[in-house]
């Protein structure tokens, strides 16, 4: 299968990282294809950043979707994932829909550790919306956005113990969500020093991806006529 592993972020760096752990993660008949938004934040960090990057990830599907059979919009908080949902005709997972799932499936109660210091609403309103609003314990935020902590992963490492720490005994959480493409490679750091399971939200939405890939779905809305957007993305709202 061909898997489109598409960052939200501009990113470059963020996506070569995410491609990396993405191919350790998926089956060896997985082809990973990783692809960068077009435009946008470089590291989506406030709800501003969110609503231009829910535009770039159409516009990346529409110019880079074809002859996929599965989509894992790998950034967390999945600007646009209902919209993709709405448009590719294929299946499509986020980072943070993904991991919020896996964890409320194993326990009662769960934590997100995440960097950006405004994404701690963000994230809660975003699990709240999904269904999870009485399984989530708390979102962690630390200050450092995930660009700064992917950037420096071993320099990131204690403040994330930390706030995960205080997740599990503060908040009473029975599990441990890391957010973001900035804390992949750190679940099994974390998870030594913690007495409490920890997932990121990369590996389910891989693993979710591969279960559903060939599956199709018809939930295009038809014809949306609209001015100023790419040419790929005007094609695919208008075919």
């Amino acid at each position: 299968m061909r898997l489109l592993l598409l960052n939200g972020n501009t990113s470059q760096a963020m996506t070569d990282r995410l491609a990396v752990a993405a191919r350790a993660i998926a089956a060896p008949d997985t082809e990973i294809v990783p692809v960068t938004a077009r435009f946008g934040a470089e590291v989506i960090a406030s709800r501003a950043a969110y609503a231009i990057a829910g535009h770039a990830v159409l516009d990346a599907f529409a110019a880079y979707g074809t002859g996929m059979d599965a989509v894992v919009l790998a950034c967390f908080g999945d600007p646009g994932l209902g919209a993709l949902k709405e448009v590719a005709g294929i299946p499509c997972f986020g980072m943070a829909e993904a991991g919020c799932r896996a964890a409320a499936l194993r326990v009662r109660r769960f934590s997100i550790v995440t960097g950006g210091e405004r994404w701690g609403p963000m994230l809660i309103e975003y699990a709240r919306s999904l269904g999870f609003a009485d399984q989530l314990a708390s979102v962690r935020v630390l200050q450092a956005d995930g660009g700064q902590i992917g950037a420096n992963p071993e320099a990131a490492r204690e403040a994330i113990y930390q706030a995960a720490s205080k997740a599990v005994s503060e908040d009473g959480a029975k599990m441990v969500v890391l957010g973001g493409a900035g804390m992949v490679g750190q679940v099994e750091p974390l998870a030594a020093r913690l007495n409490v399971p920890v997932i990121d939200g990369l590996t389910p939405a891989i693993k979710m991806a591969e279960a559903a890939a060939g599956q199709r779905a018809n939930t295009h809305p038809g014809t949306i006529p609209a001015t100023g957007l790419s040419p790929e993305l005007t094609r695919l709202l208008t075919r």
